[in-house]
């Protein structure tokens, strides 16, 4: 009996051996492919417009981002649910020059005169000029739906660094905004939908100060939509618990 089974082994290890080579490629092939489905599927890529800090309109707030921002512009303030005011230089600025940005505005602090906070994360560098870069003050603004940027605000005093001059060798020849008073002055581009606008407008002492903002149009409007479809649901919610009530 034991020569019996001892002989028929021999056929069913090699079978089995024949079975385990040709399935485990097929097996890992087949878990490569679901992983890359499930964790490098690429999202929907937006076309470039401005880039800080080599952050633009596709990149996302992750550890290593904030962490990498962190080793150039120093310790960061973290502020999660903010209110979004888009005006800059003075009120009415936006609705002036730039009403498309100014009903993005109005539709972000609706109801006029409400405190309306969105789901964002707000990173706050007040100690830049530490790490010897010519800013004041940087704010980025990311969704936390989706972890995209929605706007860049960066306040310098002089312009030593040249950096309108680097703009423009950049994105090229911006377009000019005359402010209200003389020495206010902005230039814009304009790029894919998105807009950068620097600003020039006295402190309160009447020394000049600039202000750059990097508006990601295409990302706002999704953080619109998207605490719509949030508000119309908790709506609809509260009527069926409602109705269910009684």
């Amino acid at each position: 009996m034991l020569l019996i089974r001892g002989q028929n082994s021999q056929p069913g290890r090699s079978y089995l051996k024949f079975l385990i080579i040709v399935l485990i490629p097929i097996l890992i092939s087949c878990s490569d492919s679901q992983e890359q489905d499930d964790s490098t599927a690429p999202a929907a890529v937006m076309p470039e417009s401005f880039t800080f800090f080599d952050l633009g309109i596709n990149s996302r707030l992750n550890k290593k981002v904030r962490q990498e921002l962190g080793n150039k512009l120093g310790r960061d303030a973290i502020e999660h649910r903010s209110i979004m005011d888009l005006e800059i230089n003075y009120k009415g600025f936006l609705q002036n020059y730039f009403p498309g940005l100014n009903e993005l505005n109005q539709q972000l602090n609706f109801p006029p005169g409400e405190r309306v906070e969105h789901n964002t994360v707000k990173l706050m560098y007040r100690y830049a000029l530490k790490k010897n870069v010519p800013f004041d003050y940087v704010e980025f603004v990311f969704s936390d739906y989706t972890k995209a940027p929605l706007l860049f605000r960066i306040n310098f005093r002089d312009d030593d660094a040249g950096i309108i001059n680097t703009l423009e060798s950049k994105y090229g020849q911006p377009q000019d905004v005359d402010g209200k008073e003389e020495n206010e002055k902005s230039l814009y581009w304009m790029k894919n939908g998105d807009f950068l606008i620097i600003s020039q407008v006295p402190d309160q002492f009447g020394n000049p100060k600039h202000q750059i903002v990097i508006y990601f149009v295409k990302n706002l409007e999704q953080l619109i939509d998207t605490e719509k479809k949030e508000r119309k649901e908790k709506s609809l919610k509260k009527t069926q618990a409602g109705e269910t009530a009684f």
